[in-house]
């Protein structure tokens, strides 16, 4: 039938909910192609995974990390190209370690979990087969096996249950080592640690990266229901330096909160990818001219801190550049911090010490920083005085 005139085709309309949708698919693809862009041609993109979300939220505001894992780059091949690869990683034997520590604590029917996690000696745990085809039937058996423990109000544990958390409008799956769900309806994930308790403690370190990871798994327990999952995760770990199990409660709503903010920031990243230079791409793949992948990594804006370099590929170079530039940042976050806006190696010690020609600072006379920098030269300067005067 034709249109009457004056009238509108539905290709022309601004019909709510048809044309919306169409231009959000539509900017989801552009968005695909300019991740696939930064990647480089044919280059899938690399999952991410529990680990790599913790290190996120470790480190919030670090637009270089936030863009690579968005865009799925291959850091660590981005770093060996650069010339400066990572260099930790978990050794074999520590790996094995670690196996044989999770499998000593679900042996029997998880009976030793259970006695972690406080029920009675009388009282045992269903434990589900969560056996599915591919990651999609994993995650829709393990959200059934949720679904029914917690209408069964029973023990029940999930031995390597399959979690889906969207990032970035992209699934990503995870996979705690267990999870418990309590005869009250509680979920409780269940992190499994090869690192001792020595006297009651454990390394803050280590306990805060797990508390991170498994932040992570609590998200995505919340995308299957909003109520169940507990905030505190149970920590298990050997006792002291034997193969014997401990663990320990731990609170993670803080990583929770930091998390959710990371993960809606990533929703935003390509404001960053849009700055970029066109043609930017971090192909490692094929040949290019000496320094331009280089200089494709410095055009996004990085956030280093010492402790980047356990839990992010680029790290040793993004340490190299802040030495380069003197940056305080590579001193620490503390340090920074307490630096304000003395932001370079140099100025601090010219606010310490004054410049070249014994001038004092560089309109920091009267910084706070500065204040105390030359009260501690002074203070360091008297006492090596007194020390090279005594006999």
């Amino acid at each position: 039938m034709p249109v009457a005139d004056g009238a509108l085709s539905v290709a022309d309309a601004r019909l709510p909910g048809v044309n919306d949708f169409s231009d959000s698919r539509s900017a989801a693809v552009d968005q695909r192609a300019r991740w696939a862009g930064l990647r480089g041609p044919g280059v899938p993109p690399r999952p991410l995974d529990a680990r790599a979300l913790a290190a996120l939220a470790a480190n919030p505001g670090c637009g270089r990390r936030a863009v690579l894992d968005a865009a799925g780059v291959d850091k660590g091949a981005v770093a060996r190209a650069l010339g400066s690869p990572e260099r930790f990683g978990q050794s074999q034997f520590a790996f094995a370690r670690g196996n044989a520590f999770e499998a000593r604590v679900k042996a029997d029917g998880c009976a030793e979990l259970l006695r972690l996690l406080g029920a009675a000696e009388s009282e045992t745990a269903e434990v589900p087969d969560l056996t599915a085809a591919g990651p999609e039937g994993r995650a829709a058996r393990t959200g059934l096996a949720l679904r029914e423990a917690t209408a069964a109000k029973r023990w029940t544990l999930l031995d390597h249950p399959l979690l889906v958390l969207d990032v970035a409008g992209a699934p990503v799956y995870l996979e705690p080592d267990a999870v418990a769900v309590r005869p009250d309806g509680g979920w409780t994930v269940i992190e499994v640690k090869s690192f001792p308790i020595l006297d009651g403690a454990a390394d803050p370190v280590k306990v805060g990266a797990a508390a991170r990871q498994a932040a992570v798994y609590v998200l995505a327990l919340e995308r299957l229901d909003a109520t169940a999952p507990r905030p505190d995760v149970l920590l298990v770990c050997p006792k002291d330096f034997s193969n014997a199990p401990t663990a320990e409660l731990v609170d993670v709503r803080r990583q929770l909160a930091v998390t959710r903010r990371q993960l809606a920031r990533m929703t935003k990243v390509e404001r960053i990818a849009a700055t970029l230079p066109e043609g930017t791409t971090f192909d490692v793949t094929r040949e290019r001219p000496p320094g331009e992948l280089a200089e494709a990594v410095e055009a996004v804006p990085a956030t280093y801190a010492p402790e980047c370099l356990a839990s992010c590929e680029l790290a040793y170079h993004c340490r190299d550049r802040a030495r380069e530039r003197g940056a305080v940042e590579a001193l620490g976050r503390s340090v920074r911090g307490e630096l304000g806006t003395l932001t370079t190696v140099e100025r601090v010690l010219a606010a310490a010490y004054g410049d070249r020609d014994g001038r004092v600072g560089d309109g920091h006379e009267d910084d706070p920083a500065a204040v105390a920098l030359r009260r501690a030269a002074a203070l360091r300067t008297e006492a090596l005085g007194r020390e090279a005067s005594c006999p």
